[in-house]
Parts: C-alpha cells; structure tokens; sequence
C-alpha cells in the first residue's frame, strides 16, 4: 500500500470549469491538473475529489422549468446529481492513469482505494455534494475539506444585496449554521450547505473555502499557512 503524508478532500465547484454560459474551461482544467500532479509527486498528497454540478445543473433545471412548469424536489436533485456525474467523469479521464477505476457515486459503500486521485460525485436526492465530501472525511477518516468555489471568501450576509457584508476569515460551526440555516433546496447556492455542516460540525471537519483559480493560495492552504479565504471549524 502506498504511504501518503496528507489526504484531502477537494470539493470542486462545477462553476470553476463549467461557468454559466461560458463553456468548459480547458484551461482551468489544465492548470488543474497540473497542480494536482505537482502536490502528489512532490508532497506525496492524496486527494478526494468531489465535483459539483456548476452551471449545467441550472441549466438543466430551469430547462425542465420551462417545458413541464412545476417540478418536484427529487427531479431537480436528479438532474444535479446527473450533472455532477457527467463532470466527475470527466475529471476522472483527465487523472485516469492515477485515479481510482470507478467514480464513488454509491456512498454506502466504502471502497479500498489505494490511488493517489479518487474522484467523487453526487449521490441522492436530498444530499449536496458538499454532504457527500464530508460523508467522504467520515469514511476515510479525513480531517479536512478543501471547498474550491468561484468567490474569495463567505461574507457575514449576502454582498450583492448589502454592501455593507463582511468577509468572514474564521467562523465556528455554531455560527455559520445559525447563518446558513437548517434545510436543503435544490440548486440552493450557499458557500456550504446546512446539512453538510451539521455533519461536519458532528465530526469536527475543518472546511476552508477559497478561490479555485488561484494555486498559489490554495497551496498556502494546504501547507497550513494564511490565505485569503474562510475557515469554518
């Protein structure tokens, strides 16, 4: 078996390689996979990555809106769980040749991966691929969540509705669930998703939630040194 230093669960927001209406980012994708390439051969880390929806998810919702009217809970899940999948896929052929065979899509079984890349995707309706990164923490014991979206920091309140928001740098799990509530919607776009944090507040995981496009700052993160983002613990 091999023996990595540090193991990380990596939450990829889909809005980072498939922004709204933009397309896939190829070149995120590069500059992604060549990160992930350095940080395994040069700090023999291991990485759970578990890869959100991003744009098409709306896209396919609003979609589905639009030709039937009124859609339940479970439909709109399923069209982001399929999303998530479609995109989880991809970023498993980009690591193939060191990536775990099957996408973790089934989360009650816990597989024994030895790779040094095991891509993840959604699972069912009502659980985010937030919950199913800290389910990932719970089953492989991992201690720290890795939340790489398309905003800098989370703020106290909304800062495209108050300008006055303050960016937040450290939160405990208390606050920020009296901040993002109790209950899961749909394609609701929180910076973590209230029933994911009340499991990780459960399990003491730490979740740092930062810019995915900038490297160097997620480095400093995973180094264990400052960067612009939030810390939720």
């Amino acid at each position: 078996m091999v023996e990595y230093k540090q193991s990380f669960v990596l939450s990829l927001g889909g809005s980072l390689f498939y922004p709204n209406g933009g397309g896939i980012d190829t070149q995120f994708l590069k500059d992604f996979n060549k990160f992930i390439r350095d940080q395994i051969s040069f700090h023999k880390r291991r990485f759970f990555i578990v890869v959100g929806g991003g744009a098409i998810t709306r896209h396919y919702q609003s979609a589905a809106r639009e030709v039937r009217g009124s859609i339940d809970d479970d439909d709109l899940d399923w069209l982001g769980i399929h999303s998530t999948r479609l995109n989880a896929h991809m970023i498993r052929v980009i690591f193939r040749d060191i990536a775990h065979s099957h996408v973790i899509k089934h989360y009650e079984i816990i597989r024994k991966a030895d790779e040094p890349v095991v891509v993840a995707a959604g699972w069912k309706p009502g659980w985010s691929t937030d919950y199913d990164a800290i389910t990932l923490c719970q089953d492989y014991g991992i201690a720290v969540v890795i939340n790489l979206t398309n905003v800098d920091q989370v703020f106290d309140k909304d800062p495209k509705k108050f300008p006055n928001a303050k960016p937040l740098v450290k939160i405990s799990w208390g606050k920020y669930r009296a901040m993002a509530g109790d209950k899961w919607v749909p394609g609701m776009n929180l910076p973590f998703d209230p029933i994911a944090s009340k499991l990780a507040d459960e399990l003491s995981v730490t979740v740092k939630i930062l810019n995915g496009r900038n490297f160097s700052n997620l480095k400093n993160a995973l180094d264990g040194k400052p960067f612009v983002g939030t810390t939720i613990s």
